[in-house]
């Protein structure tokens, strides 16, 4: 069984273990499956650029966000390692922004690098506490088990705090199979090959959550610049 100190192993470049990794996020209530499933979530693919939104997402959970998002209370210091640690050429990250690009939700997949392991990947999620019960959570696995099936994973792996009810639930509702030890519990889901349909699908997602992130960057910048035309009107008419 795999400890918690191994929660920010894989992104230290130390022996990839497969089946680690925890979530912070209330997934829909069990009175409202798939509640959010009619609603577009844009969840695009996150690159080196996005690392400090990465970091001030993590540095945002609370303590005890952060002990079910890594198995023990990381602290700053940890967080920012875990960042500057991620292998953005061999994992992938996805994220949901809100209009103003901060990053509310985010999952990391790990792939092995053991070629022995190549067929196993690990899913880690959180999400802010104020954009908790939308589902993002699940949203999130949803998208992260198709880009897996794409990139030839066979076996997902969820290793999470028997507590973290949030991530068990997402996992049992995708038909993952649950054991518990203890203190830890460990998911895995067996995906399907890919095919024609679930490549299409993942090509429009991240095509339309680039286009959703795009408008919000624009309307970012339209707010600022109207910020600073209010500004300058106010000093020419003499307000402070």
């Amino acid at each position: 069984m795999i400890h918690y100190s191994h929660g920010l192993k894989t992104s230290f470049g130390a022996d990839w273990e497969p089946c680690f990794a925890a979530a912070s996020d209330d997934a829909l209530p069990a009175s409202a499956p798939g509640r959010a499933s009619s609603v577009m979530v844009p969840i695009r693919s996150i690159g080196p650029s996005h690392g400090e939104r990465i970091a001030a997402h993590l540095l945002a959970l609370s303590p005890e966000d952060r002990y079910l998002r890594f198995g023990f209370s990381a602290s700053d210091e940890q967080i920012h390692r875990y960042v500057s640690g991620l292998n953005f050429e061999r994992d992938d990250i996805f994220g949901i922004y809100n209009r103003k690009l901060e990053l509310i939700a985010m999952a990391h997949v790990a792939f092995s690098a053991d070629p022995e392991l190549k067929s196993c990947a690990e899913f880690g999620v959180s999400v802010l506490a104020h954009a908790r019960g939308r589902g993002y959570g699940a949203r999130l696995f949803d998208r992260a088990v198709m880009h897996a099936r794409n990139e030839g994973v066979q076996m997902m792996f969820i290793h999470a705090l028997s507590e973290n009810t949030a991530m068990l639930r997402i996992a049992r509702r995708a038909g993952a199979t649950i054991e518990r030890d203890g203190s830890e519990t460990e998911a895995y889901l067996t995906l399907e090959p890919a095919d024609f349909d679930s490549r299409l699908s993942e090509l429009l997602e991240e095509k339309l959550a680039q286009a959703n992130y795009g408008l919000k960057a624009q309307a970012r910048q339209f707010r600022s610049f109207l910020g600073l035309l209010q500004q300058a009107r106010r000093g020419a008419d003499g307000q402070p």
